[in-house]
């Protein structure tokens, strides 16, 4: 048990992701009925440093739970991976009393949690916000939901013009270090290949495959590229196709960042007030530099030291999956 917290700070920090507002809400609301003093944090680490804090109400997180992005604004700090950044931070906390950190993102922002806590006695609580997917001790993670349906709608409609034409379509999703937006959105819209940062793209296994299925007639033919596919991604692979089946019209398509956007899903504002919601009941009943994760759906709280350690891995059930599903 760790002291009693009175005075608490949350910030969004990294990528932005939808949910992340309704995730601010249950923070702010919570600490406000237990009593505590809530501030909200701007820019994540760099408000930190620059002392851009202020005191939140109930009010202050009204009608925003639907909203994608988030209030608070987030941005990636170099600033505070050097030891002056983390104290001018720790010094504009303790001037206020805050006691207590929320941090909303993903492992990035975990690792500035960690080093932090460690140096100073705030402690800090993770609430993994972020798209990818890609933090182990939770089967989810907020916005993830939501981006995966962005893009299966996309896809869908993208299929549309594919069947009319009969195209190869390479769509390149989100994903620089993690499969998963990959993945799901491919499973769910039928992609005949499916390329992952996780596997060694073959792209001679495509080739055969793509041939295999022209033989059959079968003209139309979707892949899912996750951006940080080992190949160089969606145009690399467009390149590569293009020299090999001279034939064939293949088209490339980048979503990019519409899958960010947009008004979060009811998964993902259901999950994201859960967790906010624990994040607060965590720091008052002394649980500290831990992660808020959800697994099987019961709560779960994994020290910060080993959600940043770990990440998650896509299995080898998944890719039979997708293999036999596309034949």
């Amino acid at each position: 048990m760790g002291k009693k917290v009175t005075r608490i700070g949350v910030l969004t920090s990294g990528g932005d992701s939808p949910g992340m507002n309704a995730a601010i809400r249950a923070v702010v609301r919570t600490g406000i009925y237990h009593g505590l003093e809530v501030f909200g944090i701007m820019r994540g680490y760099q408000g930190l440093i620059e002392d851009d804090i202020y005191k939140m109400e109930s009010r202050s997180v009204a009608n925003i739970i639907q909203r994608g992005g988030t209030i608070l604004k987030t941005a990636r700090c170099k600033e505070f991976l050097d030891a002056d950044g983390r104290k001018k931070g720790y010094e504009n906390l303790k001037k206020r009393d805050i006691n207590g950190l929320v941090i909303i993102g993903g492992d990035g922002s975990f690792r500035g949690a960690v080093q932090f806590s460690q140096e100073f006695d705030i402690p800090c609580i993770g609430i993994a916000g972020t798209i990818d997917k890609d933090i182990c001790g939770t089967d989810f993670t907020i916005g993830f939901d939501t981006a995966v349906n962005t893009a299966v709608e996309a896809i869908d409609k993208i299929r549309d013009t594919m069947d009319a034409h009969d195209r190869i379509f390479i769509i390149e999703v989100m994903g620089r270090d993690a499969g998963y937006i990959a993945l799901h959105s491919g499973i769910a819209t039928g992609a005949e290949n499916i390329l992952i940062p996780e596997r060694k793209t073959d792209i001679h296994d495509i080739i055969t495959s793509l041939l295999e299925k022209e033989r059959r007639k079968k003209l139309v033919n979707l892949i899912v590229v996750a951006e940080g596919e080992d190949s160089g991604g969606a145009n690399k692979v467009q390149e590569i196709l293009k020299e090999k089946l001279p034939n064939a019209e293949i088209r490339v398509c980048i979503l990019g960042h519409i899958q960010r956007g947009g008004s979060p899903s009811c998964l993902d504002r259901l999950i994201a007030s859960r967790m906010g919601f624990h994040a607060v009941e965590s720091l008052i009943e002394g649980r500290h530099n831990v992660f808020v994760g959800i697994l099987n759906n019961k709560m779960h709280y994994i020290p910060l030291e080993s959600a940043v350690k770990n990440k998650g891995t896509i299995s080898e059930e998944w890719m039979k999956i997708v293999k036999i599903l596309a034949s």
